[in-house]
């Protein structure tokens, strides 16, 4: 029997698009947890050469071919990033031996400047001792000063990571502007404008990052390198380079990161000359957040400190330390973007000229009598 309630066919189909959507949601979400390792490598091949093509669309402007531009690009930079890893390890492993060597003398200083300081009490003779037969403490220090020794075997389970990287990257800056060809070509011409201003916005901003980050990682490394060696600090260029690099490279924290190991060695040695080196990574920072960092961005990265600091969050939330370092190209990528969307949409349009224009004389206030 008809009782007049008959459900109405939209809802039967909203009901059934629902379930399809659902079940789409979930089996996308599988697909990208499952992928997640691949999206990010291809995430950061992607910001990677939007960093790198500008330096090789400037050497084919002078004519050399894009594969060997690229290629050149990835040598520098990879010899930039294994000078910088093997000066630091160098250090490290040093310092870390310098330490066990030592640590009896300082279990004793420490002692000494608790009794005589705070009139403390200890013995720390089951300490001394175990750095002084060899015990297991030693024996883990020592491990540890081996793996920093020999640091490329702590990284072999991402060195598979690096190759698919760098093979991505690779072919995204070779074959740059074929490829931006290639998906314009796939859209209509209003959405190929749009996707090639966020391509070259992106392509700017991750580029002017990397040349900004690059000088001021040069500047301070060559201050602090300067003031190491007059404060007598044990290995001070690959100091001053870690110092340069990390708080540079680092968001947000990378300063506080890069102050700690200079510190930590000057103290092992001094601690006047930690007190120095600390203040010295505190001046510094004062004067290239004041005078150098605004003159070197002015022009290449500009972006307001709020949204700088919530994209850090956001990205480290997102995806650890690789959000974070990609946070601040993709911000000032959409700052940009948004900024020049919002300027073409509130600049007036040019007034058209009306016929009697250009043949007779405006009307005046009296109408012209």
């Amino acid at each position: 029997m008809d009782d007049g309630r008959t459900v109405p066919a939209w809802v039967k189909r909203a009901i059934v698009w629902f379930w399809l959507g659902g079940l789409a949601t979930f089996y996308a979400v599988g697909v990208v947890r499952a992928l997640r390792t691949l999206l990010v490598v291809l995430l950061v091949s992607v910001f990677v050469a939007f960093a790198l093509e500008p330096a090789v669309n400037a050497m084919a402007r002078r004519g050399i071919r894009r594969g060997i531009g690229t290629a050149v690009t990835f040598l520098v930079a990879a010899g930039l990033a294994a000078g910088f890893f093997a000066l630091v390890g160098t250090a490290l492993a040093s310092e870390t031996n310098h330490l066990i060597e030592n640590a009896p003398a300082y279990i004793d200083d420490i002692e000494g400047w608790l009794d005589d300081a705070l009139g403390i009490e200890l013995e720390f003779d089951t300490l001394k001792e175990e750095f002084l037969a060899g015990g297991g403490l030693q024996d883990l220090a020592s491990r540890f000063a081996d793996d920093v020794v020999n640091v490329g075997t702590t990284v072999v389970s991402l060195l598979f990571q690096l190759f698919t990287v760098a093979l991505f990257t690779f072919y995204l800056v070779a074959e740059g502007p074929k490829l931006r060809r290639m998906v314009s070509s796939r859209l209509s011409e209003h959405r190929a404008v749009i996707v090639t201003e966020i391509w070259d916005l992106a392509m700017e901003k991750t580029g002017g990052y990397m040349y900004s980050r690059t000088i001021l990682a040069f500047i301070s490394a060559l201050v602090h390198w300067g003031a190491f060696a007059l404060l007598d600090v044990p290995s001070p260029v690959a100091l001053a380079v870690w110092v340069g690099v990390i708080s540079q490279f680092i968001p947000a924290i990378g300063a506080y990161i890069a102050g700690v190991l200079p510190v930590v060695v000057a103290l092992l040695h001094s601690p006047r000359t930690g007190l120095f080196v600390l203040i010295v990574i505190v001046a510094y920072q004062q004067l290239e957040n004041y005078f150098f960092s605004p003159r070197v961005t002015a022009h290449t990265m500009e972006i307001h400190v709020a949204l700088a600091f919530g994209a850090v969050i956001a990205g480290t939330a997102l995806m650890g330390i690789v959000g974070a370092f990609l946070a601040l190209p993709v911000a000032a990528t959409a700052q940009a973007f948004i900024s020049s969307w919002l300027d073409e949409r509130v600049r007036p349009a040019p007034a058209a000229a009306t016929p009697h224009s250009d043949t007779e004389p405006a009307p005046t206030a009296d109408g012209g009598d």
